[in-house]
């Protein structure tokens, strides 16, 4: 189940948030508030998943694994932001050429 879990939460990190919030207690143990998630949820969803994983691994305290595994999710959520600006430009170029303005 957690593998499963996992591989889902690459695909759609927003909608394993949401089940994790409801089915479990590892946000509210790892934030101990909703400001972070809440935040998480919207702009960073693997990084939030990433260290509220890591937090229930080393039983509330980052190690070194935990560490690595937060930067993980944070180099997985700023490439999907980078793909997603790749995408706009090569698609507003796209448009530029087929309707080249005088």
């Amino acid at each position: 189940m957690h593998c499963f879990l996992g591989c889902l939460a690459l695909a759609f990190p927003r909608l394993v948030l949401v089940l994790v919030w409801l089915f479990s207690d590892y946000l509210g143990d790892a934030y101990r508030g909703w400001l972070l998630p809440l935040l998480g949820f919207f702009f960073l969803p693997t990084t939030t998943l990433a260290y509220a994983w890591a937090w229930h691994l080393s039983h509330g305290e980052m190690s070194f694994l935990g560490v690595l595994i937060v930067i993980v999710g944070l180099m997985i959520d700023l490439g999907c932001f980078s793909q997603g600006e790749s995408s706009r430009r090569k698609v507003k170029a796209a448009r530029e050429s087929r309707n080249p303005t005088l």
